[in-house]
């Protein structure tokens, strides 16, 4: 079997690279100042005083001593629950990652055929009424930039059309060769296909009434 190429050290069959974000945070026994700035678990500052005594402070509140500026002369610790400041942090992580898979774009053209433009905005229809924001934007070619109002009529045209399932964040502006229109769905109990069809084919605003329903 082919060994990996040397890199100064014994190769270690059972080696894994440790990948954990947090791993490299120095805390409790690992901080090697003798003295270091401490800041309380209530953002207070207690000031310098020596690690073994801000180490204790920390013991007896039951909470981790851990070095938030490392590079700091001397370094400064905070006494704080390490594993719940690791949770907090990778929730944000996580939270700010599903925000931004909730984006989704959509690209027009100034001169766009009716056909295209009902296709355009059943997708923004459809992710806006599955609660995401949505971009709407429109793109300028060549000499298309000296008409750029009519590119502002067809996005606000977009908008009006689309103002059942969601509402602009602001009004539409031209940046570089494209405008563009962010939009927020309304509230779920709000949104109702205009659009789209359902399976057999019926928009659902004319869906014959349920039966004991008036028409």
């Amino acid at each position: 079997m082919a060994q990996p190429p040397s890199s100064g050290r014994p190769y270690n069959p059972y080696f894994r690279r440790n990948n954990d974000p947090y791993a490299a945070i120095r805390r409790n026994q690992r901080i090697r100042s003798p003295e270091i700035r401490v800041i309380l678990p209530d953002g207070r500052q207690a000031g310098l005083m020596p690690t073994s005594q801000a180490l204790a402070i920390a013991q007896e509140a039951g909470l981790d001593l851990v070095e938030v500026a490392p590079n700091a002369v001397p370094p400064v610790c905070r006494v704080m629950d390490f594993g719940k400041y690791v949770y907090e942090q990778q929730k944000k992580s996580k939270d700010s990652r599903a925000s931004a898979a909730k984006l989704k774009e959509v690209k027009f053209r100034p001169r766009v055929e009716q056909h295209d433009y009902m296709t355009k905005l059943r997708h923004a229809e459809e992710f806006l009424f599955h609660g995401n924001k949505v971009k709407l934007t429109l793109t300028f070619r060549g000499r298309e930039m000296a008409h750029t109002d009519i590119g502002f009529v067809t996005m606000k045209r977009a908008v009006a059309d689309l103002a059942h399932m969601g509402h602009a964040d602001n009004d539409a502006r031209l940046m570089g060769r494209n405008i563009i229109v962010m939009m927020t769905p309304v509230p779920q109990n709000k949104r109702k296909m205009k659009f789209n069809v359902h399976d057999d084919g019926t928009p659902q605003e004319e869906q014959p009434p349920s039966p004991g329903e008036s028409p």
